[in-house]
């Protein structure tokens, strides 16, 4: 039986790992990509929900990383304007702690550093007289407005991965890679499916490790490197409540130990909130929000709004696991951001690039400087992302509005919330669900919200979805509508869905 021989091989289906891959496909490189769970799984659909340049990183004086991320913001946008949208933030001035001047003279920096072209500059907010006041308690009379954006962070992975395949890239998830070791000029990679144990066997001309907080455990226990990983491992965790205001501009708020938390009007009826900092020992996968971490965020937001949120019913939590590099920093919200690259490639030997820390604004950059480096060991192509859509973001900045009126017009039977969510999802490629539909009858099942049949079938054979997990919360954020028991049919939809595709012709 033939190995198939690839290119370049990479681990980890996060960010850093599909950019990568999509990257190296569109330089005409063979691409293999494994997965061990679901594209975005972990750390990767555990984020803010930002494509920001990162305010108070200024603090730490890392301006070339600002610099990076607040020129990316407004690159990611044009490259996929249905999942990433402009959002003015509320930066209330609290006295006692940083000064007045001192905020604005972040902000003008912060404004300048990134060459700003799309997004309105920050301006000076009088509370008592902006809308942006009401919410707020009485102490707070002056704020500072600046533009960022937000993001649908796991639909940011699934989309690079999916626009990798489209350039040729093979991508498995559910597909674990247990070892890796250099074979006469190649990388002999062994991987086995998760579900099924069945093993085989790939080579590849070069080697990614992009497991994000599984790099060191990759490093010495798949391809068995010498080399101590500088890896520190910060959890960072979120809530989502019922909103708390009305608007749709986010806060930042100041906390006393210099740490800011957001809070980011969220699909509508709901509110984002976080993050917290703190460093993480122990296994990713098992990570969880404790009962401190909720109670920090919780009284952080109600020292700000007039609603207290302390007793506000939790709809969802989530924590994720960063895997920075280890800067030596003494406190986990002082620990650098900014991505490390580190390229082992000894003289006739097959190379290997691991990943350490980034940031979700960065990705695409990372891909580019990784793909550079690996230039200097084989033939790759010439850089192409900077002006290149992903699947769906094949219009203007601020034509969303004429794509959901274009869709309407095709398929009059969607209603219009309907419409707005599946350009926010698929934006240009939202028709192709509704292909040959005459009603919504026609798209089969709801299994609850708008949820159909149709979708849920097209997000298994396009998008890797496999479980309900994989659809209601990363593939889209419906499980803030769905109730358990609905979750729990379309789960069983689901598996049933697959035995029919992996069934036997009769």
């Amino acid at each position: 039986m033939s190995v198939a021989i690839y290119d370049l091989a990479v681990i980890g289906g996060g960010i850093n790992g599909c950019g990568i891959a999509r990257d190296a496909a569109g330089r005409g490189l063979s691409v293999y990509l494994c997965e061990a769970g679901d594209l975005a799984g972990a750390t990767s659909s555990a984020s803010t929900k930002l494509i920001h340049g990162g305010l108070r990183y200024l603090e730490h004086y890392a301006f070339r990383l600002v610099h990076e991320a607040l020129s990316e913001r407004e690159v990611l946008l044009r490259a996929a304007p249905h999942i990433i949208h402009p959002v003015r933030f509320v930066l209330p001035h609290h006295a006692g702690l940083r000064p007045s001047w001192f905020l604005r003279l972040g902000l003008f920096v912060y404004d300048h550093l990134g060459g700003r072209k799309l997004l309105p500059p920050t301006k000076t907010l009088s509370l008592a007289a902006d809308p942006a006041g009401r919410p707020l308690q009485d102490q707070y009379r002056t704020a500072f407005e600046y533009s960022d954006c937000t993001v649908d962070d796991s639909r940011l992975v699934v989309l690079n991965a999916v626009d990798a395949r489209v350039r040729g890239a093979s991508i498995e998830t559910r597909t674990r890679c247990f070892d890796a070791q250099r074979e006469g000029g190649l990388w002999r990679i062994s991987v086995e499916s998760v579900e099924t144990g069945e093993r085989r066997t790939i080579m590849a001309r070069a080697l990614v490790n992009a497991a994000g907080p599984w790099v060191a455990d990759v490093l010495q226990h798949v391809v068995h490197a010498n080399a101590r990983a500088n890896v520190r491992l910060v959890k960072g965790s979120h809530i989502v409540v019922r909103k708390l205001f009305d608007g749709d501009r986010a806060y930042v708020f100041q906390n006393r130990d210099r740490r800011i938390v957001f809070a980011i009007p969220y699909h509508r009826d709901f509110t984002l909130i976080g993050t917290t900092d703190e460093d993480f020992h122990g296994d990713p996968s098992e990570v969880h929000m404790d009962d401190a971490e909720v109670a920090y965020l919780t009284a952080t937001i109600s020292d700000y709004f007039r609603v207290s949120a302390i007793d506000v019913p939790i709809v969802w939590a989530y924590s994720g696991v960063r895997p920075l590099y280890d800067d030596g920093a003494s406190q986990a919200q002082e620990a650098t951001r900014d991505y490390v690259l580190e390229l082992d490639a000894p003289a006739g030997a097959a190379p290997l690039l691991s990943v350490f820390g980034g940031k979700i604004t960065t990705f695409r950059r990372l891909s580019e400087q990784a793909l550079d480096w690996l230039g200097r060991h084989m033939k790759v192509g010439k850089r192409w992302t900077a002006d290149a859509t992903l699947p769906g973001g094949h219009f203007p900045v601020d034509g969303a509005a004429d794509v959901v009126r274009a869709l309407r017009a095709a398929y009059p039977f969607v209603p219009e919330m309907m419409a707005m969510r599946l350009v926010d999802a698929y934006g240009t490629r939202a028709p192709i669900i509704l292909t040959g539909a005459r009603s919504l009858a026609d798209l089969g099942r709801v299994f609850g919200a708008d949820l159909t049949e149709a979708e849920v079938a097209w997000l298994m054979r396009e998008e890797w979805a496999i479980t309900a997990e994989d659809v209601l919360w990363r593939r889209s954020k419906l499980g803030l509508r769905f109730t358990a028991a609905q979750a729990e049919a379309l789960d069983a939809w689901m598996a049933d869905a697959r035995l029919a595709l992996t069934a036997p012709a009769a």
